[in-house]
């Protein structure tokens, strides 16, 4: 699946077997929200940013409305995509809205503007992927966080 972003000319690029594998784990926790990280490299140009993984926290708080990553584990899980050839790295975040529509809400605004100005992060344009997801369909919303503004791409 091909998504773009016409206001600062920025693509994603996943595939429909990861977002089936992102969907399958959401329902998994279902009606609570579940998320992960995502893992994936960029062209030479830096222009678009193919995700290629996810990675799942051992332990994290969830609800029926909120999703708090947590990190244990996630460390060393990178550094083995890190020093793999291909090299893999941190692009992101994506979580679950169960029965709702997979539009940031203003936790999730605060949220990529945390990690794209942590600096613990070596990414100052992070992507987010929200799902909403019903026990029969899977829509995706597709983000980035890019010079303290969150922008939407659009499926092409």
């Amino acid at each position: 699946m091909k998504y773009y972003c016409r206001d600062i000319d920025l693509e994603i690029e996943v595939s429909e077997e990861l977002i089936r594998q992102l969907y399958g784990l959401g329902l998994k926790y279902y009606p609570a929200e579940y998320g992960g990280i995502l893992v994936g490299k960029y062209s030479n140009d830096l222009k678009i940013c193919f995700i290629e993984e996810t990675i799942v926290p051992k332990k994290n708080r969830s609800s029926r409305y909120s999703f708090e990553r947590g990190k244990e584990g996630l460390s060393q899980k990178l550094t083995k995509y890190y020093n793999q050839n291909p090299q893999l790295i941190y692009v992101g975040e994506w979580h679950t809205h169960p029965d709702s529509t997979p539009t940031p809400s203003v936790t999730d605004n605060q949220a990529m503007k945390e990690i794209a100005e942590c600096d613990g992060v070596k990414i100052t344009s992070p992507i987010l992927l929200i799902l909403g997801i019903t026990r029969s369909k899977c829509t995706v919303g597709a983000y980035i966080q890019h010079q303290k503004r969150l922008y939407k791409y659009e499926q092409q």
